[in-house]
Formats: C-alpha cells, sequence, structure tokens
C-alpha cells in the first residue's frame, strides 16, 4: 500500500510523508498478539499499515470491555503526542496479522517542530480520539442496548467493507458484546433479532452484514 493510500496522511504532502516513514520502525504482529499493555510506558505512536487493532481496558470488577476497534490507515497510542511521561492506559491487540509504523517520542517531537504538516496530522487525530469516546460514553449511558449493538455493528461495517455486497466482520458475539458494553447474553439476544429480520447472519467466530441500510436504521 502506498502511504497516499492510508486515510491519517492524505493531509501531509510528499516530503512529509517520505520523513514520517523515514523516522518510523516497521513492526508486524501476529493474531491476537498484544501490541501494548495498560500501564506501559507512552513512548511510541503506531499507524495500522494493515490489519486491525481493539483498544481495550479492564473495570475494576476485572471485566474488559473494548473501546474501539481501529483499521488501517488510523493512528494509536497518541498518549506519545501530548505527556512525555504518561502511561498507557488500554491495551491494544491485534486482532488479525497486522503490520504497523511506530515513531519514538523523541523522533516524533522533533517531526512536529520541523513538519506543520505532521503536526496538523496528529492534532487532527487527538480531536476525532476524543470526539470518538465522547460518542461511546454518551452511548454507554443513554442509549439502550440494542441500539448500541447496531451502532457498534455499523462501525465494523465500515471498519470491514471491501466492495463486496455482504460485509463479513470476523470476530465474535463477546467481542461485540465488548464493543456494545453489555454481556454477551445481551449481545446474542440483539444480535438473534437482528438476524430474524434478515440484517445479519451469524456463524462460529463471524457476523456476516446482509443489509446495511436496514443496520443503519436500527442505528438511529
Amino acid at each position: 500500500m502506498k502511504p497516499t493510500d492510508l486515510p491519517a496522511l492524505r493531509a501531509l504532502d510528499e516530503p512529509e510523508r517520505s520523513r514520517l516513514f523515514g523516522a518510523g520502525r516497521y513492526r508486524r504482529f501476529a493474531r491476537r498478539e498484544t501490541v501494548f499493555r495498560a500501564g506501559d510506558l507512552g513512548d511510541c505512536l503506531y499507524l495500522i499499515l494493515r490489519g486491525r487493532v481493539a483498544l481495550r481496558i479492564t473495570t475494576p470488577a476485572g471485566d474488559e470491555v473494548t473501546l474501539s476497534l481501529l483499521c488501517r490507515g488510523q493512528l494509536f497510542g497518541l498518549i506519545a503526542v501530548v505527556d512525555d511521561t504518561a502511561r498507557r492506559v488500554t491495551t491494544a491487540v491485534a486482532l488479525e496479522p497486522t503490520h504497523t509504523l511506530s515513531v519514538g517520542r523523541e523522533v516524533l517531537h522533533r517531526l512536529r517542530q520541523q513538519n506543520p504538516g505532521i503536526e496538523h496530522m496528529l492534532t487532527d487525530a487527538l480531536a476525532a480520539h476524543v470526539r470518538q469516546l465522547s460518542t461511546t460514553v454518551l452511548d454507554l449511558l443513554h442509549q439502550p442496548v440494542d441500539k448500541r449493538v447496531a451502532r457498534r455493528l455499523a462501525d465494523l461495517t465500515l471498519c470491514y467493507r471491501n466492495g463486496a455486497r455482504d460485509v463479513e466482520i470476523p470476530l465474535t458475539q463477546d467481542d461485540v458484546a465488548s464493543l456494545a458494553g453489555t454481556t454477551r447474553a445481551t449481545a446474542n439476544r440483539v444480535l438473534r433479532g437482528l438476524e430474524a429480520r434478515g440484517v445479519l447472519a451469524l456463524s462460529r467466530g463471524r457476523i456476516t452484514i446482509a443489509d446495511r441500510r436496514r443496520l443503519a436504521d436500527a442505528a438511529r
């Protein structure tokens, strides 16, 4: 994939993209491999070149909650941008074989000073991250679980679409429950209801979205 194909980099000019890629380190992660853990020092920023990554937290009760699922071309580990001493607050896990570009904090600081486009890119990424977290919190506080599940599925559809009519999401019902902030049993009830309406089909470790329009209606 060319750097220009990555959403986070579209605002950069060619010299800025070249400097960013020249300063980074390429890393590969296997399916379900941990990229970093909550509590680790936030010493670098990651750009997803291929694959998908889940950001998760563990509640005081010991439950695991998925805050977001990120696709190719997205940035994560943004704490490295804003705080020199901060620790990670989430655990990042590769959901499939994933390739990343990582840029260390000191190198990133120099790039930001010398390249206005990179500074703007990071500011935009931080703003998008705050908006996404705000939406997630508001959904958890104010939206019924049926709508939360439908909204997370709609988000996943955008992440996994590949041009085909049906969208296959290779995630389990546990994954969907974690994203929606509910139990597996409740997520199963909602998913079965959507399946009965022809919106999706369930199979082992996979959800196939068959009617994106009706899913969007359920998410409103």
